[in-house]
């Protein structure tokens, strides 16, 4: 009985965190919420795998180099990494435009401005 109250107290709260997210977001259902949770978890994991084989192509293997400077090194690589792949996977799931606002805000935010025309 416990695990059925339970379960009913968190999937209220999903919904009540959907709704804020849908709200925030400016989307229109539950279902591209969903979409857009999934495309940043797809993204960041794909961005982690994908930054490794990089680096081992310039010479830079996890076992062999000082860990302060491979995982910086890494980390300054899963930057560029994740900007593209959020678009790209935001476009599969047909979400692309969300993700190209998101996009240009964020890189706005970190001095890029000047490579977004303004919008009326």
């Amino acid at each position: 009985m416990a695990f059925f109250i339970t379960y009913n107290l968190l999937l209220l709260q999903l919904l009540k965190n959907m709704e804020k997210l849908k709200k925030r977001w400016r989307l229109q259902s539950n279902w591209q919420v969903v979409k857009v949770l999934l495309v940043f978890s797809i993204t960041g994991y794909t961005s982690l795998l994908i930054a490794k084989p990089f680096l081992e192509l310039i010479g830079l293997h996890q076992e062999t180099t000082n860990p302060w400077m491979y995982r910086p090194l890494r980390i300054l690589l899963i930057f560029p990494i994740y900007q593209v792949l959020i678009v790209a996977i935001g476009w599969f799931f047909g979400e692309y435009q969300f993700f190209w606002n998101f996009e240009k805000k964020m890189l706005s935010r970190l001095g890029f401005k000047r490579f977004f025309k303004e919008e009326a």
